[in-house]
């Protein structure tokens, strides 16, 4: 059984329809507007990319930019149910929860004009399990992919795995469909189906989309990520803006059609410039990923420590300065959603650095140098690692702060013997199993028995009611264990131009249904 399983029966779908989730109907036009083809928009991102191979990488920033030239076989709605894109429905299920039958669209076309059919997809999600972090996740339960003809694909299950289908859906570390003769690691040609191809990159200037006139949206009308993907701009172009300050001063001049990942606490300013601010409430949770594999944090005690000796609240204070842009919570779900519990404040927001010292005394830990990774493109991400790292100093740590851009980032996190801390965020999402630590490959590779051992009931609990009680021991595990730690919940803030319709607040802003008004 998986998500669109539980989507058939109404039991997720309805636990998630009454949460709230932040995010209003994605996609729909304002009331009245008539949208205008033609044109283009301008869209200033948090950097350069590290890649533009969307199974290669977990950055959202690879996912904002690739989801308009790639598409995978599902996608979600505005509410957050998987829903078809390239396959023509929802998997049929066998009884047994162990085979997924995709029927595909007909009459799809590659940016290279030729037609896609089930050998491309089949070749696609064979590389999508040995390439991206969440294809390697579900590759271990996967016994064949396998295409009976040519517009139907199977995948064959060793165990039920519940969040396959979401896992068909995401946008980064993605099962994007690609022509079977252009796939290669690393990948030379960026070839999808989507409703924009890459003409040109310019690195470090600009990366250029255009319309591609051969496109087929789904019938219907724009749904969140799904339904219809309507071609009214002429060409999308993606400009790095790696300093935030930048970023601002450029969205309250309105330089910029669309601007990505700004400092809340800039809302005033947008408020009295020359675009609108678009603040999506709750976005999501920052945390610091822990290294287990290697160095000091592989040490369960020092990872105790680092928990016990963090003051979280200063932290989000640190990054957002006002309250209203965020709120203290040590679950991975705030309340309104089906997965939210009440389980980590015994480990939460201690500030204790005497204990977190006896922690490191005890373990008899020599070598105390932490090094932390971060980036000041996403500026609260660094201003959070500078109080962070006062407290770890006065628990007895040495830090070495390790300032870089965040393609670097995403690189060096990679190798285990380059870090001990890095930090990111995540917005929330539907699935769970979704947020990249549960796969053994993510960097941090947490890898333990009790791990293992809930992850799996979780993953093959058979209905949404013992997912959830089971979810609730994979969040005992997380805060007993420490691969990561939660500093709290947070919204984003975006801007965008007066004249850019059809943009909704999303946590991967997207720009197919979008138009620019006419002066």
């Amino acid at each position: 059984m998986n998500f669109c399983t539980f989507r058939r029966r109404g039991g997720l779908r309805g636990l998630l329809a009454a949460g709230t989730i932040g995010l209003a109907a994605l996609s729909a036009p304002a009331l009245g507007a008539t949208p205008v083809k033609g044109g283009t928009a301008v869209v200033a991102t948090i950097g350069e990319p590290p890649t533009l191979d969307p199974m290669a990488s977990t950055a959202d920033l690879v996912g904002i930019l690739t989801q308009h030239i790639f598409e995978t076989l599902y996608t979600f709605d505005a509410k957050w149910n998987t829903t078809p894109l390239l396959a023509e429905q929802l998997p049929q299920i066998s009884d047994d929860g162990l085979t997924y039958t995709i029927a595909l669209r007909q009459g799809i076309t590659f940016h290279d004009g030729s037609a896609m059919d089930s050998a491309d997809v089949v070749a696609s999600l064979k590389r999508w399990t040995e390439t991206a972090s969440r294809g390697k996740q579900a590759a271990k339960l996967i016994a064949a992919i396998e295409a009976p003809d040519a517009h139907t694909v199977r995948i064959v299950l060793k165990q039920p795995y519940a969040p396959l289908t979401a896992l068909l859906a995401m946008n980064n570390s993605a099962a994007v469909v690609m022509p079977q003769e252009k796939l290669a690691t690393p990948l030379k040609e960026f070839i999808g189906t989507g409703p924009y191809l890459l003409k040109a990159r310019v690195p470090d200037q600009y990366i250029q989309l255009v319309r591609y006139d051969g496109y087929q949206p789904r019938d219907g009308e724009p749904d969140g990520y799904g339904g219809a993907r309507k071609q009214y701009l002429d060409e999308i172009r993606f400009a790095p803006i790696s300093n935030a300050n930048t970023r601002v001063e450029s969205a309250a001049a309105g330089q910029y059609d669309y601007v990505d990942a700004l400092p809340v606490e800039s809302i005033a300013k947008l408020k009295n410039g020359r675009s609108d601010p678009m603040l999506l409430k709750p976005f999501g949770w920052p945390r610091l990923v822990l290294n287990t594999r290697q160095g000091i944090m592989s040490s369960l005690p020092a990872r105790q420590a680092v928990q016990r000796a963090l003051n979280e609240e200063d932290m989000l204070y640190a990054a957002f300065g006002n309250k209203d842009f965020y709120s203290l919570n040590a679950d991975l779900y705030p309340q309104g959603f089906p997965w939210a519990t009440k389980l980590g404040d015994k480990v939460y927001n201690q500030g204790d650095v005497a204990g977190a010292k006896k922690l490191l005394d005890d373990a008899k830990i020599e070598d105390r140098t932490i090094r932390i990774l971060t980036s000041q493109q996403y500026e609260f991400h660094y201003k959070m690692a500078l109080v962070a790292a006062e407290y770890l100093k006065a628990a007895g740590f040495k830090v070495d702060m390790q300032v870089v851009d965040w393609a670097t980032l995403t690189q060096r996190r990679q190798d285990p013997a380059l870090w001990d801390i890095f930090i990111t965020h995540s917005p929330f999402l539907p699935e769970p199993a979704l947020i990249d630590f549960p796969s053994k490959d993510a960097p941090g590779w947490w890898d333990t028995p009790r791990r293992n051992q809930v992850l799996d009931a979780f993953n093959q609990a058979g209905t949404p009611e013992e997912r959830i009680k089971r979810w609730t021991d994979v969040q005992q595990t997380v805060f007993d264990e420490v691969p990561f730690i939660k500093v709290g919940d947070f919204n984003s803030l975006a801007a965008k131009s007066p004249a850019l319709q059809g943009v909704q607040p999303a946590p991967w802003p997207y720009f197919w249904n979008a138009w620019k008004a006419a002066k």
